[in-house]
């Protein structure tokens, strides 16, 4: 057997919040550290935001997303990243 990988892993988080024509997306991104960061000005689509992630090494390991439609409608979807660790 080879050496075991070690990895880190990274969540990205995009947030739908609206009513009608009124709505507001946003994209958060915390990181292995534990650290979260907005990063909604890089971009507005999740596939922007993982093509940018993919391009620094991170794989996504998984999708998730929950939708609550009682006032209006809020949508948060979360995407599970990994890369091996330097």
């Amino acid at each position: 057997m080879g050496p075991m990988v070690a990895w880190e892993y990274a969540l990205l988080v995009r947030r739908y919040q609206g009513q009608g024509r009124n709505f507001h997306v946003s994209f958060v991104w915390y990181a292995p550290d534990g650290s979260r960061k907005d990063i909604t000005a890089y971009g507005d689509t999740a596939i922007a935001h993982l093509n940018r992630a993919g391009r620094e090494g991170w794989e996504l390991v998984s999708a998730a997303e929950d939708v609550n439609n009682v006032q209006g409608s809020t949508e948060v979807h979360r995407y599970h990243l990994k890369r091996p660790m330097a």
